[in-house]
């Protein structure tokens, strides 16, 4: 069985957190299940509004589908998370993925 195949099925199971949701949404961001992905890292988001991880898969996603004004608007609510958190990091992958943005819109 997959990673994906259980994480769907605690999910199915009823545990519904928000390391679950990320795990899934990475998962299927990994197999390149984009548009699976997205609802995924939204609930991730909904149930820990401080995972600026998730923030930033996210975006990425969104990015990946084409969606590139809902991807900057994720990433820019994800760079003040990340930046309180203190990941550094994630704040500059944020900032790398609103620069690859700005220039596609230039």
């Amino acid at each position: 069985m997959s990673i994906i195949e259980n994480l769907e099925r605690l999910l199915a199971a009823g545990r519904d957190d928000a390391l679950l949701r990320f795990g899934l949404g990475s998962a299927l961001f990994n197999e390149k299940q984009f548009d699976k992905a997205i609802p995924h890292l939204e609930a991730c988001i909904d149930h820990e509004p401080e995972y600026a991880a998730a923030f930033k898969l996210l975006g990425k996603a969104l990015f990946k589908t084409g969606r590139e004004s809902e991807a900057k608007s994720i990433f820019e609510s994800g760079l003040p998370v990340a930046a309180r958190k203190g990941d550094k990091q994630t704040e500059r992958e944020i900032r790398a993925f609103l620069q690859k943005i700005e220039r596609l819109n230039d």
